[in-house]
């Protein structure tokens, strides 16, 4: 029998602000455990919430960035469950009343575009942590409680391990690009669990999901659910039962296990936080907001190709990173040519942050420094070789480029009476091969080019060289 796999995400986003969702304790990553808290945090008697304004104003972005409709009034609840790094006995989440729903995430996993629909969007605080490799105890860190997070609940749309990474990573580049996270996987801004079935091909009932948690990675989302729904198909074809659980995915053996029975909604006791008011968002607000939305992808990757006349490929990939097309238009904006700065930015910039392994923000060349050495380039002072020559040592000196071509002789030789000594020097050093040329073999050209430019030292004007042989060979 052949079987259809049906796949539901639910994300959570961490926030990048600076405070917590309910009180003022710093949301900073990595300091010394239980040290980022408050009684608010550990729900000392008589401490009370208070909802941060950045928040709400966050979720709201990502809702109007993922054409949600946005509640006027939405309901911050209690998540009612036991667990030892949960202080209160409760998360402060939402349940019935979302602050944003019925949105839509566009994907194209290789197959065109897929439009994944989202249930809700909704606010939620985060739980501490249990630390279980010191030793044979288990000790709790609650730094992490309070911290604001964003859950993002899709639809069971996905077909595929390939769209649920390709709905992951899209929802990472939104977020990174309304700067509300910064998307990290790996860290934990951004954590996944997969609601994951099977059903015969054709059939449109949905088969018994199973819930994977555990996933830090793309590669990882993918494999899990391979996994899982392959597990599912053997249990099915020998005349088993799937099991409604939540499962843990091992990435070392590559396999998910049993964690427990999966909950239920009505497990959870949810009833509205009698400490904190409804969320009120009305006109002037949402106006405000959606005045903050940056140019999205797909929309600045259009007008890349419209403004700087580059490929759709090259804008599809300088707008992958909001940071990289801010770069790329700063460096057009000094040197004033769109393609030759894609050139530059898609060619040498990007090898190099992927070299280094580093981010754009940490590159150390400024825009306004490349932009000047596209300049020089078009301007005939240095050659495109030259230029990567001078682009190197700006990287290891910071320097801008005009202060190493200066210093290091490099600007481009254009006077015809020294080229033509060198060129005429060429011609006599090979008369065999100017003899090829004579007879016919004109694709011999580029050697003569190459032995001149190597005669002085690639820093002759190719335009020049390229007049003198001609004028020389066709004697």
């Amino acid at each position: 029998m052949s079987y259809e796999l049906v796949v539901g995400l639910e994300v959570h986003c961490q926030l990048n602000t600076e405070s917590k969702a309910f009180c003022g304790c710093s949301t900073e990553f990595g300091k010394p455990a239980n040290t980022n808290i408050c009684p608010v945090c550990l729900a000392l008697p008589g401490a009370l919430p208070v909802l941060n304004q950045r928040v709400v104003d966050d979720a709201v972005k990502l809702g109007l960035a993922t054409d949600c409709t946005i509640a006027r009034k939405s309901i911050l609840a209690r998540k009612n469950y036991f667990y030892p790094d949960l202080p209160k006995g409760y998360q402060i989440s939402q349940y019935e009343e979302p602050v944003c729903s019925e949105g839509m995430v566009h994907i194209d996993a290789g197959e065109g575009r897929r439009d994944i629909r989202l249930v809700r969007i909704h606010v939620e605080e985060d739980a501490g942590k249990s630390i279980h490799d010191i030793g044979d105890d288990t000790f709790i860190d609650v730094n992490r409680c309070g911290v604001p997070l964003l859950e993002i609940v899709s639809y069971p749309d996905i077909r595929s391990s390939k769209e649920a990474s390709a709905y992951l990573q899209k929802l990472r580049q939104i977020v990174k690009y309304l700067d509300i996270s910064d998307g990290n996987m790996e860290e934990g801004s951004l954590r996944c669990d997969a609601n994951v079935s099977v059903r015969p091909e054709g059939a449109s009932e949905y088969g018994t999901r199973t819930e994977i948690k555990n996933m830090n990675s793309f590669k990882s989302v993918e494999k899990a659910i391979e996994y899982e729904a392959k597990r599912h198909i053997e249990v099915l074809e020998s005349g088993g039962e799937i099991f409604q659980e939540t499962r843990l995915w091992d990435a070392d053996k590559e396999e998910t296990r049993s964690m427990r029975g999966k909950e239920f909604a009505h497990d959870y006791r949810y009833f509205p936080d009698p400490d904190l008011v409804p969320v009120q968002i009305d006109e002037e607000m949402l106006g405000r907001l959606q005045l903050e939305l940056p140019e999205f992808p797909e929309a600045r990757s259009e007008r890349f190709v419209r403004e700087y006349g580059i490929p759709e490929y090259d804008a599809g990939v300088l707008t992958a990173e909001r940071e990289v097309a801010d770069y790329f238009e700063d460096v057009v904006r000094f040197c004033g040519d769109g393609k030759i700065a894609s050139n530059w930015v898609m060619g040498e910039v990007l090898r190099t942050l992927k070299e280094k392994n580093i981010p754009i923000s940490r590159f150390s060349v400024l825009p306004e420094q490349l932009g000047k050495l596209i300049g020089l380039i078009a301007g005939g002072t240095i050659s495109n070789t030259i230029a990567k020559q001078v682009f190197e040592r700006m990287l290891d000196t910071g320097e801008d480029a005009e202060a190493i071509v200066e210093r290091e002789g490099l600007a481009q030789v254009s006077d015809s009476s020294e080229i033509e000594k060198v060129v005429q020097d060429i011609i006599e050093a090979n008369p065999g091969q100017v003899e090829q040329y004579r007879s016919g073999k004109t694709r011999i050209f580029g050697f003569f080019v190459g032995q001149c430019m190597k005669a002085m030292k690639g820093k002759a004007n190719p335009v020049v060289v390229n007049e003198i042989l001609k004028q020389k060979l066709e004697v």
